[in-house]
């Protein structure tokens, strides 16, 4: 399957609740933090989700 790398860019400060635990889910939670995935129906849901939070990148 493919990989994607997610950078979180903005904070999660003043955010709802949902956008939060997704953010942490990810394995993110600080700005610049970087996380390696596998592309899987429900990572790319979260991905989806916090969209306007994290930049994707393939591998």
């Amino acid at each position: 399957m493919a990989k994607v790398k997610i950078i979180q860019v903005k904070s999660t400060i003043k955010r709802p609740e949902y956008q939060k635990r997704t953010i942490v889910a990810l394995g993110l939670g600080k700005i610049n933090r970087t996380v390696e995935k596998e592309v899987t129906p429900q990572i790319k849901g979260m991905i989806q989700k916090v969209s306007h939070l994290v930049t994707v990148t393939e591998i």
